[in-house]
């Protein structure tokens, strides 16, 4: 299911952007919050993660902290992190477009002007976006009713890899500016 999953993401954003590079761009930050939630998983296997009290209470059984086995639930989790971590890549690169088609640079400094003024109108859409599913998840962490062995297994790669995803909004402008710095030196050649 994992390959149909990311090839039918894929598909999909290319029919937002008809381009197989600006496609692959957005794309990247499937594979940061990948690493998020792969890098949540070993955290939460390691001993004395999130070991310490706040009022009283230990956070690390506060929020479930133990080995967590690559079961169903946690692919299912992965599964829906891909979903979840595309969104500030095609909020940040169809700003980027817009402001690319409105301004038409013309030189390498235009394309990074054009760019951080893109890029930085787009921080704080992708910050709500990524605080909403987070804070969201925080129920779902800390559950320990009926029904929490499947949900904590599953919400930890989603938390963890919307954590780390939030460097796709570096990623994102800084891919897409090379791949117009490159577009705009292939011009100027063939000139």
């Amino acid at each position: 299911m994992l390959p149909i999953c990311l090839g039918a993401i894929f598909i999909l954003l290319y029919l937002d952007s008809r381009s197989v590079i600006n496609t692959g761009i957005i794309f990247s930050g499937v594979m940061v919050a990948w690493s998020g939630g792969f890098l949540m998983l070993w955290l939460y296997g390691q001993p004395g993660f999130l070991d310490f009290e706040i009022f009283g209470h230990n956070v690390g059984q506060l929020f479930n902290v133990g080995p967590i086995n690559l079961s169903t639930a946690v692919w299912v989790g992965f599964l829906a992190l891909f979903g979840i971590a595309t969104d500030d890549g095609v909020v940040v690169s169809t700003y980027l477009r817009q402001k690319f088609d409105e301004l038409k640079p013309s030189t390498i400094a235009e394309v990074r002007a054009a760019t951080l003024e893109a890029g930085l109108r787009r921080v704080r859409p992708c910050l709500m976006t990524t605080a909403t599913t987070l804070l969201a998840l925080l129920p779902v962490i800390t559950s320990t009713g009926r029904g929490s062995d499947l949900m904590v297994p599953m919400a930890i790669p989603i938390f963890g890899g919307m954590f780390i995803e939030l460097m796709t909004m570096f990623i994102v402008p800084t891919l897409y500016c090379l791949w117009q710095e490159r577009r705009l030196g292939k011009q100027a050649f063939e000139i």
